[in-house]
């Protein structure tokens, strides 16, 4: 059965059309961080907190005692695997494939990663635990990027937009690394290797073509609950079971990494991100205040995303253009790839996430981090969105910008 006639592919399909297209999906973020942020200052705030972080009265899985952690560690690990399927099949067959087109998105996401740790170090200082929050300034978040760069449609020229994409592809890459190297606990061996077991089963089921979706997830579902178990962070397994799904098309046009990638992505930017972000943004100001935006963390990280994303991609596509290493996007003016560097400063969904891995044990550090990540966000956003409006201007009668073609859809290759 063809990818497109897939009952799920095409509810995923009605799904996205519904709620308004890559739009909607920054939209609605924006959203949920103001109705995090009033649930979370108002009479309601009590109300909120329990919900998320009260005991749940039963549980499957006891290391997931509460909604929070079921969210942070079990739906996002989904969002991981969605991750990781889009990161496969750009490195097998998209933008990253080839290695003169990758050259400049990689120097640009690596440029983008390392230039707002600096800043975030300089500002808040190497002493622990402020130290362990380098990262947090380091993602960008593709939904709600690509989001704000859809409100301008046509304006912005084709290669800005995929550019954008592979940027952040590569930065979620360099996020998931990161999370995996540095905020890892000590492993628990035997649990370590029953993940390493579930792992090579998957690799062989890849290998011996056996395209059973029940036999993946069973497999992707036991190398998830030892991860979880293990003190590597349950959504590593997310990632790992992704690049164990196979890409290869047959003759009737399927393709299990791209119906997979094609049926979770719109449940992924209106049902996961949402939810977590809604867990996640709620930041209570009455113990910390709009002044605390300048204590060292919610400011190194506001400037991070701000200051430290902006520069750093764009001096390296400078860079890169000047010495011939690599030419900036084709179509691409410099003050709209200034805009777009902007825009990468939104980190939002993976920002949050990383910065409540860098303060376990300091509840008032994370919330510290959150008020950073939102600034910053939204000043990103804001920013960079006046930028690409004042920068360009459609042409008459000129026709609408064609989106990429989705994973699934009969255009691909």
């Amino acid at each position: 059965m063809s990818l497109e006639r897939h009952w799920a592919n095409r509810l995923a399909t009605k799904i996205s059309k519904m709620l308004g297209g890559e739009a909607a999906g920054g939209i609605l973020l924006i959203a949920v961080a103001i109705a995090a942020i009033l649930a979370a200052n108002s009479p309601l705030q009590h109300a909120y907190h329990d919900l998320f972080h009260d005991k749940l009265p039963w549980t499957p899985v006891y290391k997931l005692d509460t909604l929070h952690l079921w969210i942070n560690d079990g739906l996002m690990a989904i969002f991981f695997f969605v991750v990781g399927l889009e990161i496969k099949r750009e490195i097998l067959d998209g933008e990253l494939s080839d290695a003169r087109r990758r050259r400049l998105p990689v120097l640009a996401a690596a440029a983008g990663m390392l230039a707002p740790a600096v800043v975030y170090l300089a500002v808040a200082g190497t002493a622990q635990p402020m130290q362990r929050g380098w990262a947090i300034p380091a993602a960008t978040d593709i939904a709600f990027a690509v989001g704000v760069l859809a409100l301008l449609g046509k304006r912005v020229p084709a290669s800005l937009r995929l550019f954008l994409l592979t940027v952040a592809i590569v930065d979620d890459l360099g996020a998931v690394t990161i999370i995996a190297i540095f905020y890892t606990a000590e492993i628990k061996l035997a649990w370590g290797v029953g993940g390493l077991l579930f792992l090579i089963a998957l690799i062989a089921a890849n290998r011996y073509r056996l395209h059973s979706y029940l036999l993946f997830g069973v497999l992707g579902l036991g190398l998830w609950f030892c991860v979880l178990n293990s003190g590597i962070h349950a959504t590593i397994a997310g990632v790992l079971a992704a690049f164990c799904v196979p890409l290869s098309v047959s003759k009737g046009g399927d393709s299990m990494l791209l119906r997979l990638e094609h049926a979770l992505v719109p449940w992924n930017s209106y049902l996961i991100v949402p939810v977590f972000g809604f867990a996640n943004a709620g930041v209570a100001l009455g113990g910390i205040g709009m002044e605390g935006l300048l204590d060292p963390i919610p400011l190194g990280v506001m400037l991070g995303l701000f200051l430290g994303k902006q520069v750093g991609i764009l001096a390296a596509i400078v860079a890169s253009d000047r010495i011939g290493f690599a030419p900036k996007p084709e179509g691409a003016s410099w003050s709209q790839l200034w805009g777009m560097s902007v825009l990468c400063g939104i980190g939002f969904t993976m920002s949050l996430f990383i910065g409540a891995l860098a303060f376990p044990r300091y509840p008032i550090l994370v919330e510290e981090a959150k008020l950073g990540v939102l600034v910053g966000s939204l000043l990103s956003s804001l920013l960079g969105y006046a930028i690409l409006r004042l920068s360009t201007t459609p042409a008459p009668g000129e026709k609408a910008m064609e989106s990429p073609a989705e994973p699934g859809d009969p255009k691909l290759p």
